[in-house]
């Protein structure tokens, strides 16, 4: 997957403003990651990825075990030993040595279909690894987005803290000055408690967003000293749906693993119907007789499959065809309902984070700065004055909740889609 298009809009400026603050300000940033680097290192040393490349070469191995002919036999007798013959120390004057080889001949290509086999299972493990990764990935990047979302939303919870003390700063002086009563300023102190709530509630929702990504890639970095860093936008630029419905058929990895398995359903048919063919044995033998001294022999044994002819393996191997055939058109139907349902909730999150870019954020940011100037000048209340700050900042957290989610519906809609298409 690519990094993602993001930033993050600071307070009282314009979202493109705050994104070329935020891109030079992490450009800067020592030791924190991007999207490429954390998935590089992911996919080196997250545990269920490396446990699944064994897995990969375990069936390589089964490749060569299929693929090997058939021992041959060597017997060796010696009859005709007599220890009862009345010239004790010759009793194997009349002993017959003899000793064969056999091997077994297999027809009908079975050690090809085998060999087959066994490489289309190593090509279901190969898929299946990928599919694993496609899905790790995307808690991965979840993971990475909620950290970028938390710490956009503790610089928020900052900024509020910070705007809010120099209002209360100048409210204690108008106090000092006999310009407003006690209670109101009371009321302005005890209103600071919801901005410091917000800010520790940021502070624990980015440390455990840390400690999630932290977890995936098997890092046992501490946590004070682990970050990340990104663009944390939206990009309202979408492609048509039947577009990703065609890159969903190129691209993911299960639906490949369904046709892999119809494949090697078919082999494995193949190899039922050999294996109800007779494999002959061939055998030389050869050996001592007295009578006419050294002699030598063949032989051929070729099993008569009367009444076992593989029947069984040949009808469950045909239908496990048609069972993985239905199985193949179940995956496309999950494969489009993926990618319909990711495609409709990133345009729900579009259709959202629009408006609030364009015109709900300058709005707020309009109405709290001059409300703020109005109760400061005895022009509003103190009521209109806390209304606006709570609208400020519900408008602000809003914003940067639906950029998280419109991002998660983006990984969700890649997952379905198989790659990296919406960045």
């Amino acid at each position: 997957m690519g990094a993602l298009l993001v930033a993050v809009p600071l307070f009282g400026q314009a979202p493109d403003a705050a994104r070329s603050q935020q891109g030079a300000s992490t450009s800067g940033a020592t030791g924190a990651l991007s999207w490429e680097e954390v998935r590089a290192k992911f996919e080196v040393e997250n545990p269920s990825l490396r446990a699944g490349r064994i897995e990969i070469d375990e069936n390589k191995a089964q490749e060569v075990t299929a693929y090997l002919r058939p021992n041959p036999t060597f017997n060796a007798l010696l009859d005709q030993v007599d220890p009862f013959t009345t010239n004790p120390s010759r009793p194997l004057a009349l002993a017959q040595p003899v000793g064969s080889i056999s091997y077994l001949h297999e027809r009908d290509h079975k050690r090809e279909l085998r060999r087959d086999s066994a490489r289309e299972a190593t090509g279901i493990a190969v898929a299946n690894q990928a599919d694993l990764e496609r899905n790790l990935l995307f808690t991965l990047r979840n993971a990475f987005v909620q950290t970028l979302q938390q710490k956009a939303v503790l610089g928020v919870a900052r900024e509020n803290l910070s705007y809010y003390d120099h209002l209360l700063d100048v409210n204690r002086d108008k106090f000092h000055a006999g310009a407003i009563a006690q209670v109101d300023l009371d009321r302005l102190e005890l209103q600071r408690v919801q901005f410091e709530a917000d800010l520790q509630a940021a502070l624990v929702a980015l440390r455990t967003a840390k400690i999630q990504l932290l977890t995936l890639l098997n890092d046992r970095t501490p946590v004070e000293q682990f970050d990340v860093v990104g663009f944390f936008d939206f990009n309202n630029q979408l492609a048509g749906l039947e577009e990703f419905r065609q890159m969903a058929l190129d691209s993911r990895p299960d639906l490949r693993a369904a046709v892999t398995a119809v494949d090697k359903a078919r082999t494995d048919h193949q190899l039922a119907v050999a294996n109800g063919s007779t494999d002959p044995t061939f055998a030389v033998d050869g050996g001592k007789n007295p009578p006419i001294d050294h002699y030598i022999g063949f032989s051929v044994n070729i099993p008569l499959r009367i009444f076992d002819r593989n029947q069984g393996e040949k009808l469950r191997t045909k239908l496990d065809i048609d069972r993985n055939g239905v199985l193949l058109e179940l995956q496309r139907a999950q494969v489009f309902n993926d990618v319909d349902s990711a495609y409709a909730l990133v345009e729900s999150n579009l259709a959202l984070l629009q408006p609030y870019k364009d015109r709900y954020l300058k709005q707020a940011d309009r109405v709290r700065d001059t409300i703020s100037f109005s109760y400061q000048h005895g022009a509003a209340s103190l009521l209109d004055f806390l209304d606006a700050q709570k609208e400020y900042r519900d408008t602000q957290l809003n914003y940067l909740k639906l950029v998280g989610a419109y991002l998660t519906a983006a990984s969700q809609l890649n997952l379905a889609v198989g790659r990296e298409v919406v960045q």
